[in-house]
């Protein structure tokens, strides 16, 4: 299927690299409406991630629309990527917040049988993948560079850095601009490196 839409951004990296002011650059530029999807879990008791949720709700300017997915479904997710309009912009902050989201709340399957939750897992990477690269908008997705380390020992560890690090590259494999953002420098992928 032919795409609809005119660019699909990927921009990866460590922790408190400037993805997020990156990605807050280019939407800027947007001649459209964006929306800003906010796909981290809200926690009531941990005020210091509620800071860090709040630090990136007054660095993105006050007009854009916010949509906090960590409460919605997968379908509803997906819906926001349908409705996407030609010359509008998506903004996905984070696609790592979205997987945590996701095996936080099932961590029941996930116990039950690891195999099976993997694989749905998969399964609902896939389909918003393709929901972003088939959206009328643009769309900038953040993701976290995780995976360069020791092998976590918790299962869901490893499930989260296995997921991500599948999604990130189905989602890279596609993307029109792909960057890996380290000290505050935005290294462009496409350009430097080589798929495999």
């Amino acid at each position: 299927m032919p795409k609809c839409f005119a660019v699909v951004t990927l921009v990866t990296g460590p922790v408190r690299s400037g993805k997020s002011r990156f990605v807050v650059t280019l939407a800027s530029r947007c001649s459209g409406s964006v929306t800003y999807v906010a796909t981290a879990i809200r926690a009531a008791a941990d005020d210091e991630w509620n800071a860090r949720l709040q630090r990136h709700v007054t660095d993105r300017p006050a007009h854009w629309k916010t949509v906090e997915t960590a409460e919605l479904g997968h379908d509803a997710l997906l819906e926001i990527f349908r409705r996407g309009s030609k010359g509008d912009c998506i903004v996905v902050d984070a696609v790592g917040t979205w997987i945590a989201a996701r095996i936080a709340t099932h961590l029941d399957a996930l116990a039950h049988d690891f195999p099976a939750f993997e694989a749905q897992m998969d399964r609902e990477a896939d389909e918003i993948s393709a929901a972003m690269l088939d959206c009328a908008s643009d769309v900038l997705v953040i993701t976290e560079e995780v995976g360069w380390d020791i092998v976590p020992v918790a299962a869901s560890a490893r499930l989260f850095r296995d997921v991500l690090g599948r999604m990130k590259q189905r989602l890279a494999a596609q993307a029109e601009n792909v960057y890996l953002i380290v000290c505050g420098c935005a290294l462009d992928l496409k350009a430097l490196g080589t798929s495999i």
